[in-house]
């Protein structure tokens, strides 16, 4: 897989650290942080969780020193379809956010830990309530069932009427287990993602569609790569990050020679604040496919010590040159 070329990189990472509020706890947590580079092209997002290590973190790196020094390759579409996010909450709140979201597919999260499967159909069902019967529904477990409990909750789910069950456990073979013993289609992505070869899940049979985030890929080029060799529809999706690193996303989606499913990257509304006047939001149901200018106030406002940031691009940047 085919990454910018780091080696010629020299001298200490310079950036702009920010850290913004989640309007609701996403992965377990509250606020969302990274580092902004700026370069000849324009504007990178570096932006791994923090459990991510240098190695993993390489990839994210690598996305945003493309965006900063390459920009994107041409797009083949000027919009791109979208599905509006519903975290762990209650099915009020669930709903509402549907109705805010102004899109005709909605991402549930089910499977968080501390919840009950319950809770799961409830939530589900207020989305299916509040999207309609002509929206869609795709549900997202981030991994965490095991085979039989994933088989029984699809199979519980599959009344809402599900476009597809993302990632519902975590291994490939599990993936596999599960797609067999199922009607829902089944979606990869921590399984792309995270893998030293992406590759496999085709090998595998382990899923109808998979899910690609440019960041943690390496950015938009290796992402294309990775789609072209799956060979399966693709979903491209966010690691929730600032307009800066959603236009990242929107150029894999916008380059895609085929877009067949709206994509999860309509996540900027989820954060308190942002760092342009111009977010990239929904519109009627779609983001634009443009660049992204850093308002200097609105960054500002967001503005942490990139210290520890500087720290960790660099150690991602070193892992990224050991190949």
């Amino acid at each position: 897989m085919s990454r910018p070329d780091l080696a010629s990189e020299a001298g200490p990472v310079r950036g702009r650290a920010f850290a913004i509020g989640l309007r609701n706890r996403f992965r377990g947590i509250t606020v969302r942080e990274g580092l902004l580079v700026q370069g000849p092209a324009g504007w990178g997002e570096f932006s791994p969780f923090a459990e991510y290590g240098p190695q993993e973190s390489s990839r994210w790196w690598a996305a945003c020193h493309e965006a900063a020094h390459l920009g994107p390759p041409a797009p083949v579409r000027d919009r791109v379809p979208v599905n509006v996010t519903v975290p762990a909450v209650g099915p009020e709140r669930a709903a509402d956010i549907v109705a805010r979201g102004g899109c005709s597919t909605a991402k549930v999260k089910v499977a968080e830990k501390g919840q009950d499967p319950a809770q799961d159909l409830a939530r589900v069902e207020a989305v299916r309530d509040a999207i309609g019967p002509g929206g869609r529904i795709r549900v997202d477990a981030n991994g965490a069932w095991d085979v039989d409990t994933a088989v029984a909750m699809i199979t519980a789910l599959e009344r809402f009427g599900l476009e597809y069950a993302e990632q519902p456990c975590a291994s490939l073979e599990d993936l596999a287990r599960v797609r067999r013993r199922v009607d829902v289609p089944v979606a990869a992505d921590e399984s792309i993602r995270k893998a030293e070869d992406p590759l496999k899940v085709r090998a595998a049979e382990a899923a109808d569609v998979v899910v690609l985030k440019a960041q943690p890929l390496g950015g938009v080029r290796p992402a294309l790569e990775v789609a072209e060799a799956c060979g399966l529809p693709v979903v491209v999706s966010s690691a929730v990050e600032t307009s800066v690193g959603i236009a990242t996303g929107v150029a894999l989606a916008a380059a895609l020679p085929e877009l067949p499913y709206a994509c999860g990257l309509a996540t900027v509304q989820m954060l308190t604040a942002d760092v342009t006047a111009d977010p990239l939001l929904p519109v009627d149901g779609a983001l634009p496919v443009r660049p992204v200018t850093v308002d200097q106030d609105r960054l500002r406002a967001v503005e942490t010590d990139p210290a520890g940031w500087h720290r960790r691009a660099e150690a991602a940047r070193n892992a990224g040159q050991v190949r």
